[in-house]
């Protein structure tokens, strides 16, 4: 048995456990980080290149409060680590005026005073002249929309994290975990460790990690498209992230060219995935799987026509209701959780690793998450 003893233990390294890990340490809390693979991997959900940041809140205006102390962080983060973590692009949220995209867009930014602007068609298409929206589409363009680079943008957090004296392992996967009147826990393949709390950032693994704590999550794969624009990617240099719905309520997302002349251009199907598990997952995309992306995306931007210049999968960790689970759980007393991101959650990053961190030293946070607790989803 290994007698190390730590303030905090961290499970899971990627972008949520990550950012807890540095937020921990900044504080001068003895934080200990483990983390099953390599730093900054791409076998579960914090990776792909992109992640859309925007602030008009579609799921829902409660995240907003959160999603406006992330965007200081980014910044703070940005500015500490001396990396492009993120960048502005503008956002356009397009569909039919009473689609959830657009109509909850509209809601976020007007109860919470954000600037934005409203276009038509026709507006929409003389403005960006890649879009063919349909007739009766319009769209909520946000200034302040873009993307976080997610990759580096945990290897940031894992970099200040070690700087501010945390003890970071990886390639160490957890065994097993339990709480007890005098602290947490933890044991491993390579031994055993104990500290005074626990904060389990298990991405796609909480199903096997949570066990005990009845947190419903269901676990599907998604897959990642860079497509090749008919012309070069000239056009798609300096462009919004966006996303589309269409009539049928499918929503699609995309990116600006931000990975050179032979990169392509990112696109992907939003909640279009299939039930897995981390150990189940096909890694394979299909051409039949290309297709289907390129004809709906060509919808919208006639481009993006040619071929897939790479394709990858990641991992969505969904609870029933599409809304995230961070807790202090009721039956333990020294563990906090985040889980169920419910592939929205990488542009609160930073805000949940503050989150995480108070949780762990004080018991409480001042940011509003009671829409995250998980008693939500328990049924009677």
């Amino acid at each position: 048995m290994k007698d190390n003893a730590y303030d905090v233990i961290v499970i899971g390294l990627g972008g949520m456990g990550s950012a807890a890990a540095y937020h921990l340490a900044r504080r001068g809390t003895r934080v200990l980080g483990l983390e099953k693979f390599t730093p900054a991997h791409d076998r579960g959900s914090s990776h792909g290149g992109s992640r859309i940041i925007r602030q008009s809140y579609f799921e829902d205006p409660a995240y907003v409060p959160l999603l406006l102390r992330a965007y200081e962080l980014w910044e703070e983060l940005a500015g500490l680590s001396g990396l492009e973590v993120y960048e502005m692009t503008g956002g356009l949220f397009i569909g039919p005026p009473e689609c959830l995209t657009v109509a909850g867009s509209l809601r976020a930014a007007r109860e919470w005073s954000l600037a934005h602007e409203v276009f038509d068609a026709p507006e929409i298409r003389r403005r960006f002249p890649t879009f063919t929206p349909g007739a009766d589409d319009v769209a909520v363009y946000e200034a302040k929309a873009g993307f976080a680079r997610p990759e580096m943008t945990v290897q940031a957090h894992i970099d200040l994290a070690a700087r501010e004296g945390a003890t970071l392992r990886f390639g160490e996967e957890v065994t097993g975990w339990s709480d007890g009147p005098r602290g947490v826990t933890v044991t491993t393949g390579s031994g055993t460790y104990t500290a005074g709390q626990l904060v389990i950032c298990p991405g796609a693994w909480a199903p096997e990690l949570l066990t005990d704590l009845g947190i419903p999550i269901t676990i599907e794969r998604q897959v990642l498209y860079w497509l090749d624009p008919a012309g070069g990617i000239g056009p798609f240099e300096d462009h919004p992230i966006y996303i589309d719905e269409n009539a049928n309520g499918q929503q699609i997302y995309g990116f600006p060219a931000i990975d050179g002349p032979t990169g392509g251009v990112k696109t992907a199907f939003f909640r279009k995935g299939q039930v897995c598990t981390p150990d189940t997952i096909d890694r394979t995309v299909r051409a039949g799987e290309v297709d289907e992306m390129r004809d709906r995306v060509t919808q919208l931007l006639p481009a993006l026509s040619g071929p897939a210049v790479h394709t990858a999968t990641c991992m969505y960790s969904n609870t029933p209701d599409e809304h995230f689970v961070i807790t202090r759980p009721h039956d333990y007393d020294n563990v906090t959780v985040a889980c169920g991101f419910s592939g929205h959650g990488f542009k609160f990053v930073p805000v949940v690793g503050e989150v995480l961190a108070d949780l762990a030293t004080t018991g409480a946070t001042a940011h509003p998450i009671g829409l995250f607790d998980p008693r939500r989803l328990v049924t009677t």
